[in-house]
């Protein structure tokens, strides 16, 4: 075989490789741009409906809250009165978790010491499940943010990956349309190039599977 019949075979077989495996990375590429693209929506759709269920239970933690202002409040009014019925009668009606911040407020003795805290809802047995559940609920939809943002990332990265393999595939194709061998041989040579570049952008990006 000739020397330039060789050169031609080789540049029409690496022409060919080429074109498979740029368009078989091509298909891939594309699949997980659409694969991350879903990881995205999901993400949001997750942070969205996390925002809204903290936002309602910081909601119901403000009127839970107001409900054992009023009570604290009437007790206060009626303690100070003197009516002691009518102060063990809002002091029963206090809710369950309200009572032990009001014990541990009492316990300091807070008409007699100066120095003991201005109200129960500043003592630390003052928790509200609803608060901790609205904070624990907004620090899962900032998580989910975080992915939504880094999923968007991953498929702007297979996006490029997509660019890339085109372009290899372009190169390939007009490789196989010219006559001189020498031009032939650069359009190869810049279509290979490319598609490793592409292969070496992809080893960097996590798959989504």
């Amino acid at each position: 075989m000739a020397v330039g019949d060789a050169r031609e075979h080789r540049v029409e077989l690496f022409a060919t490789i080429l074109l498979a495996v740029a368009a078989l990375a091509t298909a891939w590429s594309t699949f997980q741009t659409g694969r991350w693209r879903g990881t995205q929506a999901s993400n949001t759709g997750k942070s969205t409906a996390a925002r809204v269920e903290s936002s309602q239970a910081s909601t119901r933690a403000g009127q839970l809250t107001q409900v054992d202002i009023a009570t604290f409040v009437q007790w206060v009014d009626a303690d100070v009165v003197g009516n002691r019925r009518l102060a063990r009668f809002y002091r029963l009606r206090f809710r369950p978790a309200f009572r032990p911040a009001f014990d541990a407020w009492i316990a300091t003795r807070p008409l007699a010491n100066p120095s003991a805290p201005t109200s129960p809802f500043v003592m630390p047995q003052y928790r509200l499940s609803e608060a901790r559940q609205s904070d624990r609920l907004s620090v899962l939809a900032d998580e989910h943010l975080a992915a939504a943002a880094r999923a968007n990332e991953h498929a702007d990265d297979y996006l490029l990956a997509v660019v890339l393999f085109a372009s290899a595939l372009f190169f390939a194709g007009i490789s196989t349309k010219l006559r001189s061998l020498r031009q032939r041989e650069v359009l190869l040579g810049v279509g290979w190039l490319i598609f490793l570049a592409g292969v070496g952008w992809l080893a960097a990006t996590p798959v989504d599977l």
